[in-house]
């Protein structure tokens, strides 16, 4: 009995170091009269357990072994760890080999009871010990703790101990781990793995602070200063003052320069730009793989206007190259109005209606199926503009997720009165495109001077407002805000056919012309009548016999040909027709006079066919020049010249590079390269990136923009200026128009915009 107490106290005060193994057994219920049989089977049980545990020993112990030889670091403090660790293994093995442990046992044992090792205890104890140690060791006993927690097992079996073999066995083992005291032979293949100098090069990364950060000077007054003025510069553009720069200094290397010294520094701080006050970064992400691309235009056919044709045959060519998707927004008219516009009284009862009309047009000219989509957005027309306007928010009529690219056709025009949400805050990227140069027809109106004044000023303010990126068709129009001069328009096919059918007629020895000149165009002054007639009736004498044919409809015909009429002129006139009917091909010699036209679509459609044309030394005829059948003319006495020479000579028929340059195949890649959706619609990220030193650094999204912030606030002011219907009616705006109206609704299926926009009030 005195040793049984002994050992019972012994085992008490390591209480705190075996807790791990003295609650790791459970209670059991006493059953005396359990055969000798089950206790049997208890002790096979057991047995089955002790090898179990066996097992993970002598795999814990192999997989402590290194892998590959690299010097120990600070294997004082492991070989500490384990001398601490070494007595308890030492206790554990001589107070459970004792016979009392296993008599004790014996006599509580039953029937049924549960023996359950929890090696989770063991795991306690081996945590508390490595706490105690020293801060430096911290990296190599966790990475210990965390491979002992992968190999941790539970293990739990119903047995009885028998004749105690399993505890001899037991015993045997850790006398065997025991000897194992070298922290090198255990903890070398942790420290010297792979995993654990990944995760301290991973630790020191994370805990080293950036050495860059102070070796970036910061910015000096000068630099603030040139920073500023740079930013100020679209600003100062929109109030019409110009700076004069120094022709041989290299400005571009400069302001390279200058945007990699803020984009160095703002990194080097951490800081990251995400928008400023007017921005909004809800916008559509790229989810399928393809582009979205709307556009957006202020006409439609069968009224034959540029911008009703240009954009079909745009949204055509751009489908055909499969990258994108491609939704051609259109206006739509209320019945009263499309009695006004579309020619020869037609007229659609539904939406749906149009769009097929639209696109058996469209698929008779081009010779394929054309993929994309047709949309419509409310519309009415102004008989004193002659031109249509946008009803209530066009770009709400655009689904959010298919808001990725716009292209608006005529941007000024659109956001006159635009009252809705911001196009570039939309979507990702938004380019207008100038067909009209309206300066030129509002200086020809009562108080034109004035009203143009105005007018450049607010075209200046939407574009820049609402657009990222502007493409003007050439010089002739507006010197807008962030805009570059590209001819992005084709010709139709049907033209290119007809100017190769006439190139085969004269190699046969044919006759491809059998007629002399004509002018064809929308019959009012400013179309180029007042300059025909001037032109003729100054030189009539030197033309005398010269016979022009006059093809055209428009509000000023019965004016125009009265004014003919009254100065004796040589001038057959006809109602309009399309350029590509057959009664024109004939004719050797177009006049195009005009010069208030921006790109004249009927000069191109004639120099296709292979005819002579006679225009003016115009910037919206540079385009042109380079084709040998293009005659310019600088003064009136050089028109005359010009129009002998052409009905004097045969013109040269067109190069295959010449009919390339005039097909909207052409245009299509003009258009997409200067417009910079070539790098959208190649998935490359908007960040325009600088180098340093073989190191990129991204400026947008860590650089703020005055500019940007100016856009944001010009954006605003214009919305709440459009959104007042006194304001909007003394600007020309039509009445009404700031939202649908119910007959929209009816034909267009629209909810009632005080449904779709409610009002909120007291």
């Amino acid at each position: 009995m005195d040793n049984e107490t002994q050992t019972t106290a012994a085992a008490t005060s390591n209480s705190s170091a075996f807790s791990f193994i003295s609650k790791g057994w459970r209670e059991v219920r006493d059953s005396a009269d359990a055969d000798l049989q089950l206790m049997k089977h208890r002790a096979n049980s057991f047995k089955n357990l002790a090898a179990s545990f066996d097992r993970e020993i002598e795999n814990l112990i192999h997989s402590a072994a290194p892998t590959f030889s690299v010097p120990a670091i600070r294997q004082s403090s492991e070989i500490d760890f384990m001398k601490k660790l070494q007595p308890k293994i030492s206790e554990f093995r001589r107070v459970y080999s004792a016979p009392e442990i296993s008599r004790k046992v014996m006599e509580k044992w039953g029937p049924r009871a549960k023996l359950g090792i929890d090696l989770s205890r063991i795991r306690s104890a081996i945590v508390a010990e490595v706490d105690e140690t020293e801060e430096e060791d911290i990296d190599g006993i966790i990475e210990f703790n965390k491979v002992r927690r992968e190999r941790r097992a539970s293990f739990r079996e119903e047995g009885q101990f028998g004749d105690w073999e399993p505890i001899r066995a037991l015993k045997t083992r850790l006398r065997e781990f025991e000897k194992k005291n070298s922290s090198v032979e255990i903890f070398g293949g942790f420290k010297n793995s792979e995993f654990v100098e990944k995760v301290k090069s991973s630790w020191k990364a994370i805990c080293k602070e950036p050495e860059e950060s102070k070796e970036v000077p910061p910015l000096d007054v000068p630099e603030l200063l040139a920073y500023l003025v740079r930013q100020s510069g679209p600003f100062l553009d929109q109030l019409g003052i110009r700076r004069g720069e120094p022709p041989t200094v290299d400005h571009d290397k400069i302001n390279d320069e200058l945007d990699l010294r803020i984009a160095s520094v703002l990194q080097s701080t951490g800081h990251c730009y995400e928008g400023g006050f007017w921005t909004d970064f809800m916008k559509h992400d790229v989810s399928d793989g393809k582009r979205h691309v709307a556009i957006v235009t202020t006409a439609s056919l069968p009224w034959m206007t540029g911008t009703a044709v240009n954009p079909l045959f745009r949204a055509a060519y751009l489908a055909k190259s499969a990258k994108q998707k491609v939704t051609l927004v259109v206006p739509w008219l209320c019945r009263s109005d499309q009695e006004l516009v579309y020619p020869s009284n037609l007229t659609f009862s539904s939406p749906e209606e149009q769009e097929n009309y639209i696109r058996n047009w469209l698929e008779e000219r081009i010779g394929f199926k054309a993929d994309f989509k047709i949309s419509f957005y409310p519309g009415k027309f102004s008989k004193e503009r002659r031109s249509i306007i946008p009803a209530g928010d066009t770009s709400q009529f655009i689904p959010s997720k298919d808001a990725d690219i716009a292209i608006l056709e005529e941007p000024e025009h659109l956001n006159w009165y635009h009252h809705g949400k911001r196009w570039t805050d939309k979507f990702n990227h938004v380019v207008g495109i100038v067909h009209t140069n309206y300066l030129e027809y509002i200086k020809r109106e009562k108080n034109g001077a004035l009203q143009a004044f105005l007018v450049k000023h607010i075209n200046n303010w939407v574009t820049r407002a609402y657009c990222h990126k502007v493409l003007r068709l050439s010089a002739a129009t507006q010197d807008l805000p962030k805009s570059v001069i590209c001819n992005v328009h084709g010709v139709n096919p049907k033209f290119l056919k007809i100017g190769e059918k006439v190139a085969e007629e004269r190699e046969l020895g044919q006759q491809a012309f059998s007629k002399g000149a004509y002018f064809l165009g929308k019959m009012v002054w400013a179309k180029g009548y007042k300059e025909l007639i001037d032109l003729l009736a100054k030189h009539k004498n030197d033309l005398n016999g010269f016979k022009l044919d006059v093809y055209g409809n428009g509000e000023d015909a019965h004016e125009v040909q009265s004014t003919a009429k009254m100065l004796d002129l040589n001038l057959n006139f006809m109602k309009g027709r399309d350029h590509a009917d057959d009664s024109l091909h004939g004719y050797k010699l177009f006049i195009n006079p005009s010069v208030s036209d921006v790109l004249c679509t009927a000069t191109a459609e004639a120099l296709a066919m292979g005819k002579f044309v006679v225009c003016a030394d115009h910037p919206s005829n540079d385009f042109f020049r380079s084709f040998p059948n293009c005659l310019t003319y600088k003064t009136s006495e050089d028109f005359v010249a010009k129009v002998k020479e052409a009905l004097a000579n045969e013109p040269q028929p067109l190069t295959p590079e010449q009919r390339y340059n005039l097909s909207w195949e052409a245009a299509t890649q003009r258009f997409i390269e200067y417009s910079e959706l070539d790098r959208l619609l190649n998935n490359e990220h908007n960040a325009v990136k600088l180098r340093s030193n073989g190191k990129i650094i991204a400026k947008s999204v860590s650089m703020p923009s005055l500019s940007e912030m100016v856009d944001g606030g010009l954006a605003f002011a214009h919305y709440c200026l459009t959104g007042n219907e006194f304001l909007r009616i003394c600007t020309g705006a039509i009445p009404g128009t700031r939202d649908y109206d119910k007959q929209h609704c009816k034909d267009l299926h629209l909810v009632p915009p005080q449904v779709e926009n409610p009002i909120y009030g007291w």
